[in-house]
């Protein structure tokens, strides 16, 4: 299997699984705001029961809240799975294009990692706390994991071409 065959899939695994994290999240609206209004509100916290940022409870910003997390894990795999698209339009391509390809897929990946890292992990888990209850804390391993894949596919896609990648497959040396 060619390299670039396999960033491709990697690209078009992370994208499907953003844009299922975001339908689930759709098909599953109420549960989905109850998730986050407990996360928000930081009810049951008995560890560190203080905190630096008051609870919200306010209907408008909870629901702004869920809308945002499902808008961007959205707009994450659909960039994601673009950049696939295109990567596959340049796969025989030079290694200049192969790049350039990558573009959409890169933007895709990293709004994956600010979405996972930074509002689950950053703001839930650090800011409210998310930690403290077995609902957030699953939320917070879901959310580690998926931001730690997300940016190994980054890290996998962005390595640099070998140098034999601008020939065609019957220029390339075969013997060492």
């Amino acid at each position: 299997m060619r390299i670039r065959l396999m960033k491709m899939l990697l690209v078009v695994a992370a994208g499907l699984q953003a844009i299922f994290y975001g339908l689930q999240n759709l098909a599953n609206i109420r549960p989905a705001y109850d998730a986050v209004a407990y996360v928000l509100s930081r009810a049951d916290h008995v560890v560190y029961p203080d905190s630096i940022i008051p609870a919200i409870t306010n209907p408008t910003l909870i629901w702004l809240a869920l809308g945002s997390i499902i808008f961007l894990e959205i707009t994450a795999g659909l960039l994601a799975l673009s950049g696939a698209v295109r990567m596959g339009m340049s796969y025989n391509g030079t290694v200049s294009a192969w790049n350039a390809s990558k573009r959409f897929a890169i933007i895709g990946l990293g709004l994956m990692i600010f979405v996972w890292l930074g509002l689950f992990l950053a703001v839930g888990g650090a800011l409210f706390q998310m930690w403290q209850t077995e609902i957030g804390a699953g939320s917070l391993q879901g959310a580690f994991i998926y931001a730690m894949t997300s940016g190994l596919v980054l890290a996998l896609i962005t390595q640099a071409e070998p140098p034999h990648a601008d020939r065609l497959p019957h220029e390339r040396e075969t013997h060492h």
